[in-house]
């Protein structure tokens, strides 16, 4: 079967089977799994090489874990570090010892139980995001939690990829200054990475940006990914590893939304690729013959891991319900177990038809985990539960006001809200614009704000106001037109670069706006009459007479605006009106002074 009937088999089963399975309220995860057991080997058959598809799918990981390293900050990273270091480490070490002792009373030996206990201890990155996700838990404080751990198993499981070799017979004859010479490759390796990528990357991004070929950009980003991957990969290391460790080198930098808007797509597609794969993996047949001793095995890993979360959980002051929320999000095997497995059967540490059984008890609990959260839903359902504080956000994260366009205009209002303390993230699509900007110490990001997927990483959902001061009128248009349509509780607060702009922008519901140069203009008009000898309070008052006249004829005129003859009718008539308006004050005023004049003098007499 050629690779174009594949990618219909694998696309026709997603998008038949995973709908119906979040209809039902079972997730796409669990619907992804479906569909892969339903095309794969053990089910209809349609794709009968599960590994080729798994190798290309493993790269939806690597995706994944790029995308979580431009999430993750330095600083955020930090305010973290008690969650990842204390409680990550805790469930990695309390779930290792206690699967692998119960790996030694089924009969395993002493290296292949620590190998089993440690590897089962890791959950899946790729699921948990994914049904954290789905279910608008990710920023709760079990959420939160639950990706704390899910960061320390995939840092852990890199020096455990690269211990199960020296547990085997890999080094049983090396001599120690080869084992040195391995361990130094890694580490400069990994030095390299961290200090070149800090130098080149930006400057890479920057020379691609400043093409505006939006496509060469993200062949850019694949190729950062692909680069850093196979380089860990070289030396023995995880690819996502590699792939995380990008991420985070360009956690900090301007092009970090544009980024990760340009992966989304791919990440998807091919983690939803990943997931049918596991799904093909499932081999029925095994599980019809091993059904009792499957079942043990995934019953006992889910038990453990559960329980040892949930108490966790209660040490890290959780209430009962986000604890067992907390234990519910990680008792599956990862995917991490896959690779560990391999590894080990390699180093003949573990047995082949151990390792068959385990990936497979692995790839069960997966396909459990889903159905164990909905379980606990509607057991727990109606039920009253104690209001648990949501987690410390990072003041970073969620940023009130985002300002699309940051030249003269956008930098004005950025310059007052930084004053006043108030966060905000700056858009422009620019990036010698952001180069510049960036070396003033401001936060700018490249990118084009028109791009949904690009607002939607920019976290705009989050925010209370968009600030749309793009110079570009078709480019401001184009941005009001996603906003408005895709965010419509936002309030946008728009630069009108002229009348006719104005009314587009009123066209799409924005009334919230200023024109660029009418306030400037209307300031240098009085410092003119001052010139010419008119009083200050007499200038004050024409300037906001013609001010508060010619913004009620802006919203008057609005439905008139495409027709150019009764636009010029209605200007002439507006003109008119304001002299009048003009002249009547001055007879007024000229009619108060005689009066007033007339009164002195009648006092005086």
């Amino acid at each position: 079967m050629n690779m174009l009937a594949q990618a219909a088999i694998f696309f026709g089963a997603a998008v038949i089977v995973v709908p119906f399975f979040r209809r039902l309220g079972l997730g796409s995860v669990l619907g992804y799994l479906a569909a892969g057991a339903l095309i794969g080997p053990f089910g209809l058959g349609l794709i009968k090489d599960v590994n080729a598809s798994m190798h290309f799918a493993e790269f939806g990981v690597v995706l994944l874990l790029f995308v979580i390293g431009l999430e993750l900050q330095p600083t955020r990273l930090w305010t973290m570090r008690t969650s990842v270091f204390g409680l990550g480490a805790a469930q990695v070490i309390l779930t290792g010892i206690a699967l692998g002792l119960i790996a030694t009373l089924f009969g395993i030996a002493g290296r292949e139980a620590a190998i089993i206990g440690v590897s089962l201890a890791l959950s899946s990155t790729a699921f948990v995001l994914q049904t954290l996700s789905e279910r608008n838990e990710l920023k709760d404080k079990h959420g939160r939690l639950a990706f704390a751990v899910l960061l320390f198993q995939d840092l852990a499981a890199i020096p455990l990829l690269a211990a199960v070799p020296l547990l085997g017979g890999g080094y049983a004859d090396a001599n120690v200054s080869s084992v040195l010479l391995s361990v130094a490759k890694i580490v400069g390796v990994l030095v390299a990475v961290i200090l070149v990528g800090n130098f080149a990357l930006r400057y890479g991004l920057r020379a691609v940006a400043s093409t505006r070929i939006p496509e060469l950009f993200t062949a850019t980003t694949l190729l950062i990914i692909t680069g850093t991957a196979l380089l860990m990969d070289s030396v023995g290391l995880s690819m996502a590893l590699g792939s995380f460790l990008a991420g985070v080198l360009l956690a900090n930098s301007e092009y970090r939304h544009e980024l990760e808007a340009d992966i989304e797509p791919f990440k998807g597609l091919l983690l939803g690729l990943f997931f049918i794969s596991v799904g093909m993996g499932l081999n029925l047949g095994l599980v019809r013959a091993e059904f009792g001793l499957l079942a043990t095995i995934v019953g006992t890993m889910v038990a453990v891991k559960a329980l040892i979360m949930f108490g966790l959980g209660r040490a890290w002051r959780l209430n009962n319900t986000s604890s067992r929320k907390l234990a519910l999000a990680l008792p599956q095997g990862g995917e991490f177990a896959f690779v560990i497995f391999t590894a080990a059967v390699g180093a003949e540490i573990m047995a082949r038809d151990h390792a068959e059984l385990l990936t497979l008890a692995v790839s069960m609990s997966m396909a459990a985990t889903p159905l164990l959260t909905i379980i606990s839903d509607w057991m727990t359902r109606g039920l009253v539960t104690p209001y648990e504080p949501a987690y410390r956000v990072d003041p970073n994260e969620d940023r009130p006001v985002i300002i699309a366009g940051f030249g003269r205009f956008g930098q004005i209002i950025g310059r007052v809200l930084a004053a006043r303390k108030i966060p905000f993230t700056a858009l422009d699509a620019s990036a010698d614009q952001v180069d510049f900007v960036r070396k003033f110490g401001a936060d700018i990001f490249y990118g084009d704000a028109s791009r949904l997927d690009l607002l939607r990483a920019a976290k705009v959902e989050n925010a209370k106001a968009f600030v749309l001061a793009i110079d570009n009128v078709e480019a401001s248009i184009r941005t009001a037109e996603a906003v408005t349509k895709h965010f419509p509780h936002l309030k946008v607060f728009a630069r009108a670069r002229n009348r006719q702009h104005a009314y587009r922008l009123m066209d799409l519901g924005v009334t919230l706006l200023q024109r660029e140069t009418f306030l400037s203009s209307l300031a240098l008009a009085r410092d003119v009459l001052l010139g010419l000898g008119m009083n200050a309070k007499e200038a004050d008052r024409t300037v906001r007479t013609f001010q508060a006249h010619d913004e009620k004829r802006l919203f008057e005129h609005h439905t008139h605006y495409n027709d150019e003859s009764k636009m010029r009718s209605l200007a002439k008539v507006a003109a008119k009106e304001l002299e009048e308006m003009f002249a009547r004050d001055a007879a007024e005023q000229a009619a108060g002074d005689t009066g007033a004049g007339t009164e002195r003098k009648q006092r005086a007499a």
